[in-house]
């Protein structure tokens, strides 16, 4: 039965990522695209500093296909695996919190890993477009990254069973609102430990201190973090909703195949 709920994971995974494609290549390419613009102008202001004339090396890439077949490529890889991954968890959980529907349970498990697959390590180290990060620091963030990811999913899996274990205490409401403050707080424990990292580009500016390009502009960076979470929130809700009407009919044909055997 695993294999089919995994199969469903997957396949759930797929229209997830189709469709948090359309919405990455309709809203967030275009700010990608003011960024790369904006680096290019940087670049080109640094030049004109220098009295130089670098060329720059051709583009392995066109944009065209990192738009469209990267983009989507990426995106669908990424959303397919997290479709696997839910599936799993789903298959782990269910039966074992609860008389909880199928349908019920996908939406918490999408809400749960939404919120702390991303939402919470983002608010540590948010999404950045081209241009802002520096190419030095990329192997320090992407770390910093995962280990905030790996910490906050940790913590919230704490959390859930800290919560069922104080249910039978102090009553489900209680118990809920003490494991949702355990968790919080620990993730503000874990947030003020790591370090932060912030390389937003400023003004660019020649030796006598005169601005000769503006700094990244913060509508850019403000809408390219808006829309990633956007993304997300698509794939994941996608994800969670597809699943619990496959995962649910699977379940109930099932059920009534073992109660007429």
């Amino acid at each position: 039965m695993e294999k089919q709920i995994i199969g469903r994971g997957l396949l759930a995974g797929a229209l997830a990522g189709v469709l948090a494609f359309l919405f990455a290549r309709i809203f967030v390419e275009p700010v990608i695209d003011r960024a790369i613009g904006y680096e290019d102008g940087v670049g080109a202001a640094h030049e004109a500093m220098e009295h130089g004339a670098h060329e720059h090396g051709a583009e392995v890439f066109t944009r065209g296909i990192q738009a469209n077949i990267g983009m989507g490529f990426g995106v669908l890889a990424f959303s397919v695996a997290m479709g696997a991954l839910f599936a799993v968890v789903f298959a782990v959980t269910y039966g074992r919190v609860g008389n909880v529907s199928a349908r019920l349970l996908s939406t918490y498990l999408a809400g749960g890993m939404l919120l702390s697959l991303y939402v919470v390590p983002a608010l540590k180290y948010p999404a950045n477009p081209p241009a802002v990060s520096l190419e030095e620091t990329i192997r320090q963030r992407t770390l910093l990254y995962l280990l905030m990811v790996v910490v906050s999913a940790a913590l919230f899996v704490g959390a859930v069973y800290l919560g069922r274990r104080l249910a039978s205490r102090i009553g489900a409401w209680n118990a809920t609102l003490a494991a949702a403050g355990a968790y919080i707080v620990a993730i503000a424990v874990v947030m003020l430990i790591l370090p932060t990292i912030d390389e937003t580009p400023g003004p660019l500016r020649d030796n006598a201190g005169t601005i000769i390009y503006e700094g990244f502009p913060a509508d850019d960076l403000y809408q390219f973090r808006l829309f990633s979470l956007g993304t997300q929130v698509v794939m994941w809700a996608t994800i969670g909703l597809v699943f619990a009407a496959l995962a649910s009919r699977f379940l109930d044909e099932n059920r009534r195949e073992t109660i007429s055997a």
